[in-house]
Formats: structure tokens, C-alpha cells, sequence
């Protein structure tokens, strides 16, 4: 969809940012007057992570004026696979201040404003009432719907991304575009946010470091477009990626009020939205919500709590879904080590890799097996591969989880604790 011009433009550019940016200022849909409106700019990117990483450099290089960095964490060594700009001297910084320091060496004339807090409904419309735009590069449902209902109220154009695993979204959220364009907001895509528990972490599904990348591009991409009037922006849209295919397809996005911001501003305040057929479409397509209910779409039958598995017969294997080092740290007495990540790669090549896994593990055929992991969403993901390849497979519940290790601290440690069912 094509928009005017964001910002107006501020005044020509001078000396060594004038031939920093020359290259881009080339481009017709650009050129001198586009990186002038570029220059006067005012973005705000919440998040200095995966996805703030690479849309801070991009915004930065591409000649934005001033930029508002918003995150409380501090960059942990993990983080580096995919949050670019930190580095491993950056570790344990605040990440505002890292991600400020690059960006002022990569274009010194840029403004940057360090607010190193977490975004609140308390706080969101002062941290975010004078950009002209904002980016999402949040991790939490929660941060995410307050920074959409916060950019609804105030009517300043939202761009979003979501990576998880392979896959990602990008689209432009905007509660009052320009005349004759209809309004669309995160809660059009998505109403509610999903219930606690029903969606893994980067933490716990992980994600493809250079995923972020891509994505991050994109979303800077949507941000010079939307400020200098280029283009097609992604509002009504939702482009999916798909990284093992290298796909990028869309899906339509229709706002589910078309006229007042006061219908975003009550849906914001009742935490619902009414639901439309593209926002459904969009919905069964989604990776930050994928259809993945509580414990991961286990059956009611196929979750044990610590009695019913201990109470089962025949061989079990009891099976830690988790990473090596989660395992290494806390894992539950007689458990074997088998990461669904390596699980899920070997049923994808079919069900024999999946039976040469199993039996290199140590698992006997005829054995159920009964996965867990910290909050249940990766036991489901290796129930499912194990249960499309015709194993008995169920998932025990982290409650189970967390009764079986109180009752493997408190036996002596002179009495073995197997914690593994008798065989009747």
C-alpha cells in the first residue's frame, strides 16, 4: 500500500553524513529530499535484541536522525548468536548502552536516546509519545500487545516482526493512516494474546541467528519506506517467512474497525478484538502463536502427573527434551538425555532415522516413553514426532516434573533414585 510521506524533510545535509549516505540518496524514490526527511526522523525501537540489533544499524546507516533505544536487559553471552550488535566485551553491559555505542560509530551525527526500562502500560505513551515511528523488536506477549494498543492510542505507525525457530512474520500496524486507508492493529492479527505456557521461548524452541537478519532488514526496510512515502508498505499485510524453504509469501489483513480509533482504544482497554476472516488465515499461518495449546496439544490421556507415570507398566524410558546443558544441570534421576531439536531433525527424515535415534540412545523398542522438559511445550513438540512414528509416547506434566525431583532431593543419598516405574 502505497503512503505519503511520513516526515517532513529537515535541512540538506552537510559535509561527511551527506556523503555517507550518497549512495542511497541516488535512489529516485529517495534521493536528496528522502534522506533529508530520514535526517529528521524520530524512531523508537524497543528491544536491542535479535530483532533490534539489526533494525538499530540499518535505521543508524540509513541516515535516521535521532533514535529512541528502549531495554532493561543486559547482553548475556547467549545472545550473540543473533543479537549482532553486541559483542562478547559487551557481555553483562546494559544493552542501551551497547547498542548506542555502535550506532555512534557507524553514523556519528545520529541522536541516540538510552532509556534503559522495561516498557510498561505505566510508562509506555511518555517513552513513546514523540516518535514519529516505532519498531517492535520485543520477546514478550505482554510487552508487545502494550506497545500496539500504546501506538493505537497515540496513532503512530507500528512496525512489527516475530521470529521463532525458522519462521517469522513482518507486517506495519497503523490505528490512523492517512484518509481512505483502513486501520489495522496487532489485536486484528491477533485478538488476545496466547495463554501462559502455550507458546515456546526463544529459550526453549530456539531460533536461526541469521533469521533475525533477514527480518530485522525487512523491518527497517518498512521504516525507511513508511518516512520517506516509497513504496508499498506492509499495512493490510502479514509477509510469512519460512527460512528452511527460503519462501516469503503474504497474507491479506483486514482491520476489524474501519473507521474510529476509539473501537482500537476499547478493544485495547476490553483485551479483545472482533476477529476477521484474514485475521483467522493469518492466525492459522503464525509463528509467534502457533496452534500449539497447553502442553504443546497433549491430550488429557497422554499427560501424567508423577503417580500415573510412576504408576506405569512395562519398559519406560523416561525421556529429558531439554537441551545438554539444561540435562547437565537438573536433570531428573534416571532420565536419558534426548533434545527434541535432535529428535525433531531426525523425524523429518523419516521413521527409521527416528528408530536408529531411539536405540542409540539406549531406548528399547517396546519401551513407552514419557518426554519432559521445563514448562511442557518441547515434551509435546517430541511426543508428536514420536507418536506420528507409531511409539507410545506421553508427556509429563512439569508439575510431575517438579514433584519427582522434591522426591529425588528427599531421599538419602545412600538410597538409589531411579524414579523409573517398576516393570509389573
Amino acid at each position: 500500500m502505497r503512503l505519503p510521506p511520513l516526515v517532513s524533510p529537515g535541512p540538506p545535509l552537510r559535509g561527511e553524513e551527506q556523503l555517507r549516505t550518497a549512495r542511497q540518496s541516488l535512489l529516485p524514490e529517495l534521493g536528496e529530499i528522502g534522506q533529508r526527511r530520514l535526517a529528521a526522523a524520530h524512531v523508537a525501537v524497543i528491544g536491542a535484541g535479535g530483532l533490534g540489533a539489526p533494525v538499530l544499524q540499518y535505521l543508524a546507516a540509513a541516515g535516521v536522525g535521532t533514535i529512541t533505544i528502549i531495554d532493561d536487559d543486559l547482553v548475556d553471552l547467549t545472545n550473540l548468536h543473533r543479537q549482532v550488535i553486541h559483542s562478547a566485551g559487551a557481555v553483562g553491559e546494559p544493552k542501551t548502552t551497547s547498542a548506542a555505542r555502535r550506532l555512534r560509530d557507524l553514523a556519528p551525527d545520529v541522536v541516540v536516546h538510552e532509556r534503559r526500562e522495561r516498557l510498561t502500560p505505566e510508562n509506555a505513551a511518555a517513552l513513546l509519545t514523540d516518535a514519529d515511528l516505532v519498531l517492535d523488536g520485543t520477546d514478550t506477549f505482554a510487552t508487545r500487545y502494550v506497545v500496539s494498543d500504546t501506538c493505537a492510542e497515540l496513532g503512530t505507525p507500528l512496525v512489527w516482526g516475530s521470529v521463532l525457530r525458522f519462521d517469522a512474520q513482518v507486517s506495519v500496524f497503523w490505528s490512523r493512516p492517512p484518509a481512505g486507508i483502513a486501520p489495522v492493529t496487532l489485536r486484528d492479527l491477533f485478538p488476545k494474546p496466547p495463554a501462559p505456557g502455550t507458546v515456546p521461548s526463544c529459550a526453549e524452541a530456539g531460533v536461526l541467528g541469521s533469521l533475525c537478519g533477514i527480518v530485522g532488514a525487512m523491518m527497517a526496510t518498512e521504516a525507511v519506506k513508511l518516512v520517506v512515502g516509497a513504496g508499498d508498505v506492509l499495512l493490510g499485510r502479514v509477509a510469512v517467512v519460512d527460512a528452511l524453504s527460503m519462501r516469503v509469501h503474504e497474507v491479506p489483513l483486514v482491520g476489524a474497525t474501519p473507521s474510529a480509533v476509539s473501537a482500537v482504544s476499547a478493544a485495547a482497554t476490553a483485551g479483545t478484538a472482533a476477529v476477521n476472516p484474514a485475521a483467522d488465515q493469518a492466525a492459522n499461518v503464525s509463528v509467534v502463536d502457533p496452534a500449539v495449546p497447553p502442553l504443546a496439544g497433549a491430550a488429557a490421556d497422554t499427560t501424567l502427573d508423577a503417580d500415573a507415570y510412576l504408576a506405569l507398566a512395562g519398559p519406560v524410558a523416561l525421556l529429558d527434551v531439554r537441551e545438554p546443558s539444561e540435562f547437565a544441570l537438573d536433570h531428573l534421576p534416571g532420565a536419558v538425555s534426548l533434545p527434541v531439536s535432535v529428535l525433531e531433525q531426525a523425524a523429518r527424515t523419516g521413521t527409521d532415522d527416528v528408530a536408529v535415534l531411539l536405540r542409540e540412545t539406549g531406548i528399547d523398542d517396546a519401551a513407552s516413553l514419557v518426554a519432559y522438559c521445563s514448562a511442557g511445550i518441547r515434551a509435546g513438540r517430541a511426543v508428536r514426532s514420536l507418536s506420528a512414528v507409531g511409539r507410545d509416547a506421553r508427556v509429563l506434566h512439569p508439575d510431575g516434573v517438579d514433584t519427582l525431583r522434591a522426591r529425588a532431593t528427599q531421599r538419602s543419598a545412600h538410597t538409589p533414585a531411579t524414579l523409573i516405574p517398576e516393570a509389573s
